[in-house]
């Protein structure tokens, strides 16, 4: 099936010359043509243009990165913050940054290709442990790790497909008995959308602290571009440093920076965007269960309905398709279950109604 957006994504998107309602992409909290980050993009296009047309430093320094950076720092309350031009370099920066701080590192086996492509790039050796497993990360922290060595965990904080939490709690603990040990999350899927503040996974479980980092996303929830990474000051600087990424790539467009720090001015300031995607979500998985699917009841705006013997997904997302319904069915990516799924996700300016007819026409059609 081809599909071609032709307006900004939100609960009602224009695809293949159709209104439909749109459960599918990233765009959580229903910002993506939001007036005050499209106002802020208009404003710094006139004043400075597309881009810099250079990397950071020297004569690519500018104002609008330095005030996503501030922005940031003030949203994940930390000393300072780091902005680079995609979330996916994240992974990349932080096991760059910190080496010298870690001997081995350990990966969830199903984590994004971004945390793949970051591991396999920092030249330290890797054991990948069972999905969300934190038996298992024990097992090969004691099978693998020698004395005095301190090992990194690096995971998803959110799955993008299966929509789980990494149950970092229990990693914290099983890292307990080494010294300098170190935690990473992706939080792609979690920025602006799980933890009280919106501040991510950390936030969610309480678990913030030395030794815990975490990239963020602002082109899903936060409808920007890039990626940040928010910390001491002493850590920033050693990330720049150390890693090639910040120096190396040229940065985001201008507007886009632009609308990423007036989404994060506004959601720092406004909880309420926040407290209606988690009550649509409740709606949401609350219908999915009633129709046989098992979801775990957490704020996470994703809803992974996965193969059913005798069910053709693919099938049921045309079907949906052809009744307005957008679903993504998803076969190869990360952290998708065996057999593929449908993917809902779940908006903060979704209607009731809007999730009741798609629970409806999906009972209907299961």
């Amino acid at each position: 099936m081809e599909a071609l957006m032709q307006s900004s994504p939100g609960a009602r998107t224009l695809i293949n010359d159709r209104w439909r309602d749109y459960f599918a992409g990233c765009g959580y909290l229903g910002l993506q043509s939001h007036p005050a980050l499209v106002q802020a993009a208009i404003e710094t296009l006139q004043q400075y243009g597309l881009s810099t047309a250079t990397s950071r430093g020297g004569f690519g320094e500018h104002p609008v990165y330095q005030h996503v950076e501030q922005t940031a720092a003030e949203f994940f309350e930390s000393e300072r913050a780091i902005y680079f031009v995609s979330g996916y370099l994240g992974n990349t920066i932080l096991l760059q940054g910190l080496q010298g701080d870690y001997e081995q590192i350990f990966v969830d086996r199903d984590s994004h290709f971004s945390v793949w492509d970051g591991v396999q790039n920092a030249g330290i050796p890797v054991t990948p442990f069972q999905h969300c497993d934190p038996e298992d990360l024990s097992a090969c922290c004691r099978a693998k790790l020698r004395p005095g060595e301190r090992p990194l965990v690096i995971t998803d904080g959110v799955f993008p497909i299966s929509g789980e939490i990494a149950p970092v709690r229990d990693y914290v603990d099983a890292l307990a008995p080494y010294d300098g040990a170190i935690l990473c999350l992706d939080d792609a899927h979690a920025t602006g959308v799980i933890g009280e503040k919106g501040q991510g996974t950390l936030e969610h479980f309480g678990v913030q602290g030395k030794g815990r980092y975490t990239t963020y996303t602002l082109s899903k929830a936060l409808a920007g571009h890039g990626g940040v990474i928010a910390q001491e000051a002493t850590v920033v600087e050693k990330l720049v440093r150390n890693s090639t990424v910040p120096g190396a790539t040229s940065p985001s467009p201008l507007p886009a920076a632009a609308a990423a720090a007036r989404a994060l001015e506004l959601v720092r300031g406004d909880s309420s965007l926040r407290r209606r995607l988690w009550a649509n979500v409740r709606h949401a998985k609350e219908g999915v269960r009633e129709l046989g699917w098992p979801v775990a009841n957490t704020p996470v705006p994703i809803l992974c309905l996965g193969a059913r013997p005798g069910l053709d997904l693919a099938r049921l997302q045309s079907e949906l398709f052809a009744r307005d319904i957008c679903v993504a069915h998803v076969t190869r990516y990360s952290s998708t279950p065996p057999g593929g799924a449908l993917r809902i996700a779940i908006f903060a300016t979704h209607t009731a109604e809007q999730i009741d007819r798609m629970i409806a026409e999906l009972g209907a059609l299961v």
